[in-house]
C-alpha cells in the first residue's frame, strides 16, 4: 500500500502539514482543531460541513462536504457554519400544493435569473436550478423528485445572487407532495387499523419484558429472506457478528 505523503494546506490563514489521504474534515482534526460545530454526521447526510475553499493563481471558489471533500496541495479553506436562510411558517391543514403557496411563501423564488449558481454549489449534484424552475411551473412532483437527495447544507442558498432559500422550499414542495400528490399507499390504512386495535401490543410488551440476551437469540433466529442472509451471514457466522458465544 502506497504511503500518504504529507501535503501544505491553508485554513483559515494559517499553514499545516496533512496526509494526502485524509478528508478536509480529518485533516482538521489531524491539525489539531477541536471540531465541536460543523462535523455532525460525518457521512455525507447531514450537511453540516460545507465547506469552502481555493486554489492559488485561480479565481474560482470551491465547494464541498468537508467530510467527503479529500485535502489537495496548497488549498485555501474555510469552514461555513450553518448559513441563515429564510424558512416560512404555514398551516399544513389550509396549505395547498399550488404555484399561490410558493408566491405567498416564498417569493423570492421567482426572482431567479437562472444563473444556475446554486447547482453547481451542490455537494450532491442536484439539479437545483431545474427544481426552482419546476415549482415556478407549478410541477411540484417535478421539484419533490428532483430534490430528493438535497442534505439542506445551504451551499446553493450562499451564492444565489436572488437571496433564494431553496433547501427550504425544497422541502415544502416535498411535504406538499407527499400530503396532496403522491399515491396513497394500498395497505396502510389497513395497517394503522391494526395498530389502532392494539393487534401488536401483547408482542411489543412480551418485547419489552425480555432481557438482553433474550432479544440476542430472538434476533440471530428471526426469520430473513434466503438472498438476503447470504449477503449479510457470510462468510461469518450470526454469531460471531453479534458477539453472541
Amino acid at each position: 500500500m502506497e504511503q500518504a505523503r504529507l501535503i501544505p494546506i491553508h485554513i483559515m490563514g494559517t499553514t499545516y502539514e496533512v496526509p494526502d489521504t485524509l478528508t478536509i474534515l480529518k485533516a482538521m482534526e489531524y491539525a489539531g482543531f477541536q471540531l465541536v460545530r460543523g462535523c455532525g454526521c460525518r457521512g455525507g447526510i447531514c450537511g453540516a460541513c460545507g465547506t469552502v475553499y481555493r486554489f492559488p493563481n485561480s479565481h474560482k471558489i470551491e465547494i464541498g462536504l468537508a467530510c467527503q471533500t479529500l485535502v489537495q496541495p496548497d488549498m485555501y479553506l474555510a469552514q461555513l457554519p450553518f448559513f441563515p436562510a429564510k424558512r416560512s411558517v404555514f398551516d399544513k391543514k389550509t396549505v395547498q400544493a399550488s404555484v399561490a403557496t410558493f408566491q405567498a411563501l416564498y417569493p423570492e423564488l421567482f426572482k431567479c435569473v437562472s444563473c444556475n449558481t446554486c447547482t453547481k454549489s451542490c455537494p450532491m449534484e442536484i439539479e437545483v436550478m431545474d427544481y426552482v424552475n419546476a415549482i415556478m411551473r407549478g410541477d411540484i412532483k417535478k421539484a419533490a423528485e428532483l430534490s430528493f437527495d438535497c442534505i439542506m447544507c445551504g451551499l446553493c442558498t450562499s451564492r444565489c445572487p436572488a437571496e433564494i432559500s431553496h433547501y427550504n422550499a425544497a422541502i415544502l414542495a416535498r411535504r406538499l407532495y407527499g400530503r396532496f400528490l403522491a399515491p396513497r399507499a394500498k395497505h396502510l390504512h389497513k395497517q394503522v387499523e391494526a395498530v389502532t386495535n392494539g393487534q401488536y401490543t401483547g408482542p411489543i410488551m412480551q418485547l419489552m419484558e425480555m432481557d438482553r440476551g433474550q432479544l440476542k437469540k430472538l434476533y440471530v433466529e428471526r426469520e430473513v429472506e434466503p438472498n438476503m442472509a447470504d449477503e449479510m451471514w457470510e462468510p461469518q457466522s450470526k454469531e460471531h457478528l453479534l458477539g453472541v458465544s
